[in-house]
């Protein structure tokens, strides 16, 4: 063993010590979010210092209960974590610590349409999906069930359908992350040009499907197609039809298919065959457009690999063991056994890359 006192085993010991209390990190993030703190910094723009005491006077009433107990000290700790995790700016004036949004703050403060990532935040630590966690070793001993389902009785699909709050969540989650990552597709992909029919599969509440309307009025049919108990819920979308189904067994006729986040959570067989109901809908030089994460050949330390892969973790503790991130080889191979022959990746977007398959 080497020398303790050295530099190299000092480096050690802290990344593991970092490494073993990273739960902090989210929890603090979802923490913050739940009491309001990016929207009492932003105030329509101003992004104003504040300390700490002065984020409790307007994120809690003086007339509730709660504000004469709460603890600027406490927030503080959380507010200077994750500062250190690039979310906030801190401005000291002598004993005095303020806070300001940084752009990855900013993410998290809710929009004119009411939007932002702070639900995908929230969404992501509820109790059902945390009681999964403890359970992530079982996704390597028996990896025929995911740890969601282990932990509560049946697959998050299907728990979510019962619960309505908590499809309530996903949706305004998907919403948040998809609105602005649609805004770089849109500038920077011109494959919906052409395309007369439209199906959006696993579309939740529209929000793409709106988007790509606004931009290629070429597109004069329109369909959102995803679970009955999904669209049922779904607000009405000008040009927009919602249709429940089951993507495994039959999508709709389309010149083009489009699907954001659906591939990477199901197996290689179950992708493979939702691939297939994409190809039977589209005709010979139809397409299906696909918005996945794409994993990188190498592992490297930077904020995008370790984002696609977190998020990889994520999907086998509460989706499928065996769904995925895959590469771009893997998503070109799947797209031939389903009988898409062309395949093109355009990477656009950081996190989601845009899949062309064409029959």
């Amino acid at each position: 063993m080497e020398d303790e006192s050295s530099e190299k085993r000092n480096q050690a010991r802290l990344k593991v010590l970092e490494l073993a209390n990273m739960i902090s990190v989210p929890m603090s993030l979802n923490a913050v979010v739940r009491l309001g703190v990016p929207d009492a910094i932003w105030q329509s723009g101003s992004n104003s210092p504040l300390s700490a005491s002065q984020i409790l006077t307007r994120v809690l009433p003086s007339s509730s209960s709660s504000a004469a107990s709460a603890d600027p000290d406490n927030l503080q700790r959380l507010l200077r974590t994750l500062t250190s995790y690039g979310v906030f700016s801190e401005h000291i004036s002598g004993e005095i610590r303020k806070y300001s949004l940084t752009d990855v703050g900013k993410t998290l403060v809710t929009d004119s349409d009411g939007l932002s990532y702070a639900p995908y935040v929230l969404q992501h630590h509820q109790d059902a999906l945390m009681r999964a966690w403890s359970l992530l070793h079982e996704a390597v001993v028996d990896p025929t069930t995911e740890p969601f389902a282990k932990a509560n009785g049946e697959p998050a699909y299907k728990y979510y359908g019962k619960m309505p709050e908590m499809n309530g969540l996903m949706q305004r989650a998907m919403s948040g992350v998809s609105v602005p990552f649609m805004k770089a597709i849109l500038n920077g992909y011109d494959g919906f040009e052409g395309v007369r029919r439209l199906v959006d599969v696993g579309g939740s509440a529209g929000d793409c499907l709106r988007m790509i309307l606004q931009k290629y009025p070429n597109v004069t049919e329109a369909i959102n197609f995803d679970l009955p108990e999904v669209v049922a819920r779904a607000p009405h979308v000008p040009g927009v039809t919602h249709v429940g189904g089951d993507m495994f067994k039959l999508i709709p006729e389309a010149d083009a298919i489009f699907m954001k986040w659906i591939l990477t959570t199901w197996t290689d067989d179950e992708c493979q065959a939702i691939m297939e109901s994409c190809c039977k809908a589209v005709p010979g030089g139809g397409k299906l457009i696909a918005c996945e994460p794409v994993l990188p050949k190498e592992t490297d330390d930077s904020h995008r690999t370790r984002a696609l892969l977190s998020g990889d973790i994520f999907v086998m503790t509460i989706y499928r063991a065996k769904g995925k991130h895959r590469t771009e080889d893997e998503y070109r191979k799947l797209g031939l056994a389903a009988g898409f022959p062309h395949f093109q990746a355009f990477y656009i977007d950081y996190f989601h890359t845009v899949l062309e398959f064409t029959k």
